[in-house]
């Protein structure tokens, strides 16, 4: 499976793209980003894209994947609802957009958030919904992950100081919190191995909030 993923800088990213180094159902992992990845692997490559509304030149890349890993995102604290849907809504829809072009009936995995909704009274989660809505309308089979909580695992780290230091404290609770709240809590290897399992063999359904994505990263690592 050859995969193209999003994001690889960032905490989700970093997860996603060392479960698909690891696993032998992915042959190849093209990282596009606005900065490279420090780390070096037989089925990495990388291309290094200054701004991601413009990706012409990466085009071609495109063309001929399996599954594309969509991992960008940014808070929505302290942005107007424009500056956020320009980077939410458009920049997906640019790569989505793309990606149906050169790779018809790809999947692509889209790392949305809890309480999505286009109807919604919160902002971000209107943006997020009518992202979601725009690409199923594309000839790509579209998974949506809707994760609360995200535990940092593996040596993955978030950019974010103060975060660093939150997910540090709750790193030790994790497992008991897995148990206790499977429903609400993940880490970022099950959401890496959930996003392979799904690529490879599929979901009954298009939206997969935690307990889902906690489920279908048990079945990626069994089938590993």
């Amino acid at each position: 499976m050859r995969v193209v993923l999003f994001g690889a800088t960032g905490m989700v990213g970093q997860g996603v793209l060392h479960e698909c180094l690891a696993d032998p159902r992915v042959t190849a992992v093209l990282a596009v980003g606005r900065t490279p990845v420090p780390r070096e692997h037989p089925k990495l490559r990388q291309r290094v894209v200054p701004d991601l509304a413009d990706l012409t030149a990466v085009a071609d890349d495109l063309a001929g994947c399996d599954a594309c890993f969509f991992c960008l995102g940014v808070t929505s604290l302290g942005l107007s609802e424009r500056a956020y849907r320009r980077v939410t809504y458009d920049l997906t829809m640019h790569v989505a957009r793309l990606l149906a072009a050169g790779s018809p009936d790809a999947v692509l995995v889209y790392v949305s958030g809890a309480g999505t909704d286009p109807a919604g009274s919160r902002m971000w989660a209107r943006v997020r919904g009518a992202t979601e809505n725009a690409l199923r309308t594309l000839r790509l089979r579209v998974y949506l992950f809707r994760p609360a909580y995200i535990q940092p695992r593996g040596g993955v780290l978030s950019r974010t100081r103060w975060y660093r230091l939150a997910y540090r404290a709750a790193g030790p609770l994790y497992p008991a919190l897995r148990r206790l709240a499977p429903g609400a809590v993940t880490a970022s290897d099950t959401v890496g191995r959930a996003m392979i399992a799904v690529a490879a063999a599929g979901w009954p359904t298009d939206v997969l909030r935690t307990r889902d994505i906690n489920a279908a990263g048990d079945v990626g690592a069994a089938r590993r």
